[in-house]
């Protein structure tokens, strides 16, 4: 159980720090992801992209918003993902993208798993 508990822990940690690094670097106007995001046609957007991302890891981190930061967050990379797609470049949305999966079915199996409920006699 404490081995589940870390590898919970770490993994949560991984995907709330890569998210809000990225939001971080998007509100500070990074040259490099000025310059990536500047290729995929979305400059203007990169304030409001750097918002979203800090405001969707807060609902994930926050145990009683876990769900809808999940949602939003897996809706938010999937969308970078298709951008990526489409653009013909690399797909670093894949791995916060995974590692928010993760360490939300570790954190709550009810996000993917749903109970059988046995039908009265």
């Amino acid at each position: 159980m404490k081995v589940k508990r870390i590898v919970t822990i770490v993994m949560t940690v991984l995907a709330v720090l890569m998210t809000a690094l990225s939001g971080t670097m998007k509100l500070t106007g990074s040259p490099d992801v000025v310059r990536m995001l500047s290729a995929m046609g979305v400059t203007r957007l990169i304030p409001v992209l750097g918002i979203l991302q800090l405001v969707f890891i807060g609902l994930f981190a926050y145990p009683p918003t876990l769900r809808i930061g999940f949602i939003l967050l897996s809706c938010y990379y999937s969308g970078a993902l298709a951008t990526e797609i489409f653009q013909g470049t690399t797909f670093n949305a894949l791995i916060p993208l995974g590692l928010i999966w993760i360490a939300a079915f570790l954190r709550d199996r009810a996000i993917f798993l749903t109970e059988k409920k046995q039908m009265p006699a």
